[in-house]
């Protein structure tokens, strides 16, 4: 086991125990399906948006849950690619993400001259991948905008609560960090990019408003993200 003096291990829970409901959800249905699921298909009957799908698919191929592969068809276009349970999955043997994950944010905090910028713009990205965006006529106003990025922080794992968007800040308050124990020892690097991830979504939703600055760890198990009207 891996450990650092007088902090908590880094090796990961079971993996059972850490797949979250919403991936959960989607491996109970790669498990009762006939035959093997597109993307598309996981989405429709689980309400997940597809990019959210894929991306919960893509973890359980990563976790040795899951298999992904080729659709076989005869007609003409581009085969789909399709997931399917793996047969008489075993959960024993411990996984080692947190330390991974250490590895990777120490590399950045030490060897990028401004690994806030990178982070920030890293979850951007990400943040623009995982919402989905509003069709080219759909204006989307403030109390649907924190909706929908209440859902998308929902799903992360944040736990996240909204108070009432008035004329100005929105805050939103993220009761769990789902990468707490990395955050504590890198704190400007996470936080950076859990800023440009809220950041990232609200640009792909075309909202009226901007996540402006998060307060890491205001109470032990409590953040605070200042949105506001954008510029």
């Amino acid at each position: 086991m891996v450990a650092m003096a007088g902090e908590r291990s880094l090796s990961d829970p079971a993996p059972a125990a850490a797949l979250g409901e919403s991936r959960s959800r989607v491996l109970e249905l790669l498990h009762a399906a006939a035959g093997p699921l597109g993307v598309q298909d996981v989405a429709a009957r689980t309400g997940l948006h597809p990019n959210t799908a894929r991306f919960h698919l893509d973890g359980l191929v990563g976790q040795g849950y899951a298999e992904r592969a080729t659709e076989d068809r005869d007609q003409p276009g581009r085969p789909r690619t399709v997931y399917r349970a793996v047969a008489g999955t075993v959960t024993a043997g411990r996984r080692s993400y947190r330390l991974l994950a250490e590895i990777l944010t120490t590399l950045v905090a030490d060897s990028v001259a401004q690994p806030e910028r990178l982070a920030r713009e890293a979850g951007r990205t990400w943040g623009e991948y995982l919402t989905e965006r509003p069709a080219p006529s759909e204006r989307v106003d403030r109390s649907e905008a924190t909706r929908r990025l209440v859902d998308v922080l929902a799903e992360i794992g944040f736990a996240p609560r909204a108070q009432a968007p008035g004329d100005g800040d929105v805050p939103i308050e993220l009761r769990n960090c789902p990468f707490r124990e990395v955050a504590e020892r890198h704190q400007s690097v996470v936080c950076s990019l859990h800023l440009g991830l809220m950041q990232g979504s609200l640009e792909a939703m075309r909202a009226p408003l901007e996540a402006g600055r998060l307060e890491p760890f205001v109470e032990p198990s409590l953040c605070l993200a200042h949105v506001g009207p954008a510029a």
